[in-house]
Parts: structure tokens; C-alpha cells; sequence
């Protein structure tokens, strides 16, 4: 049976947004693509779409109507994970979700480490919280390394998978903000980070995210320019 019509409520910079938009490309979804400004959210978003006015969020099936008429009778879902997973299920075949129930558990797994031993701390570090140091993310690095299987392309093996999906986005907003200089923090953190991570010790981990990062479905949902000039104007540092 062909998945209903799936109206996605996004904003291009928004890493858990981009989870869900990554997912709708590895699995060539057909979709309505609606763009929330963050800092200005139309009223009408949190009464008919998401009451707790994030983003992503997802309208499946219901009448083919606008975006911001967003009709009772379609499912409105939320959470970036969540939906990640949702897409899998509607398009079994892409496998970003994987049938072997071994597998999908180290794809979750390897989200939750991800999970608690990174995205948790990519914006401390670049907000300058004392607490979250250079070192603090190496941690992450290396917790998210030791889990890579040796010779395999990706988190859980050569198929890309949710896994994947769920840890790009913010790896690839990290490393934006400390190429260009973006950020509260000290400097010194920002380049003991970007010497450390050239150690041959990560040469696993830097393969793996430099896969990720060439990953058709990543470029094509990754929108830079807007990402950084956000981030400027979130702290204040000018191009």
C-alpha cells in the first residue's frame, strides 16, 4: 500500500529538522515542504499542527490541502526520531531502518550514545559553558568511535541507516561553527578541538563522518549559508 501524503513542516536550521529531511531523501519520498520561520512561527502552527510549536513536524494523508490549512482530518506527528523511524516504516525497502532486530537495536544504541555523549554537548561548548569543554567533546568522539565497526562504512555497517540520520546534522553544524570561528567560546578550545581531532587516533571516526558528509541526501538538505549566518547573528560575531 503507497504511503499518503505527507505535508513537513522544517526550518533550514534546525538539526533535528534535517534528520527528517535526510530520511525523506535516502527514501525518494514525495512531500510538501513548508519552511517555519523559528523566530517568528505563524499563528495558526501550534493549534492545527504541533501544539508544542517545534519543528519537524509531519501532516500524513487528510485532504491535499495548503500547508498552513493543515486539515483535522490528516495525523500530525512530531519528534525528529520519531519521524525518522515513521518514514522507515512507510518505505520498508530503503532499509535506513533495518528488518534484522539485532541491527535495529545498535542503530538505537548508537543514537542513544550519540544522544547523551554529543548533541547534548555541542551547543554548551559553542555557547562558552565552563562546564563543556574541548576535552568534553573528544569524550564524545571517542565514545562514538569505540562503537564503529572496524572495516564498515557506516554506524551500524555498510548500510546507511537511521543511525546515521541521527547524528549528521549536528556534526556537520559543530564543525561549521568551529572552522568559522563561531561561538562563545575560548579560542584556544576551539583550536585544541581542531588539533586534536587530527590525530591518527580518529582516523575511524573521520572516515565515518566524512562519509556522512558526502552523502547526497545530507548536501541536498544542508543549507550552509543560512546555517551561518543564524549562528553569526545568534552570537554576534559578523562575517
Amino acid at each position: 500500500m503507497a504511503p499518503e501524503q505527507i505535508t513537513l513542516y522544517t526550518a533550514k536550521i534546525c538539526p533535528y529538522a534535517q534528520r527528517t529531511e535526510i530520511a525523506l531523501a535516502e527514501v525518494g519520498a514525495t512531500f510538501k515542504r513548508y519552511e517555519i520561520d523559528l523566530a517568528n512561527k505563524p499563528e495558526w502552527y501550534a493549534p492545527k499542527v504541533n501544539p508544542a510549536s517545534k519543528v519537524p513536524a509531519i501532516a500524513y494523508g487528510g485532504p491535499d490541502v495548503a500547508p498552513e490549512d493543515a486539515s483535522p482530518d490528516s495525523i500530525k506527528l512530531a519528534e525528529s526520531l520519531i519521524l525518522v523511524e515513521f518514514i522507515a516504516d512507510l518505505y520498508p525497502s530503503s532499509n535506513i531502518l533495518p528488518a534484522d532486530p539485532v541491527l535495529r537495536a545498535k542503530a538505537r544504541f548508537f543514537i542513544e550514545i550519540v544522544s547523551s555523549k554529543f548533541t547534548s554537548n555541542w551547543m554548551k561548548f559553542a555557547s562558552g559553558n565552563p562546564e563543556v569543554t574541548h576535552t568534553t567533546l573528544l569524550n564524545g568522539v571517542d565514545a562514538i568511535q569505540d562503537i564503529l565497526p572496524d572495516g564498515a562504512k557506516y554506524a551500524i555497517g555498510d548500510q546507511y541507516s537511521i543511525a546515521d540520520i541521527a547524528f549528521t546534522p549536528f556534526w556537520a553544524r559543530f564543525m561549521l561553527v568551529l572552522q568559522k570561528g563561531i561561538g562563545s567560546y575560548k579560542d584556544e578550545e576551539r583550536k585544541n578541538f581542531l588539533k586534536a581531532i587530527e590525530d591518527p587516533k580518529f582516523t575511524k571516526f573521520n572516515g565515518y563522518v566524512q562519509r556522512l558528509l558526502e552523502r547526497q541526501s545530507f548536501k541536498s538538505t544542508f543549507h550552509e549559508d543560512i546555517v551561518e549566518a543564524v549562528f553569526r547573528r545568534r552570537f554576534g560575531v559578523p562575517k
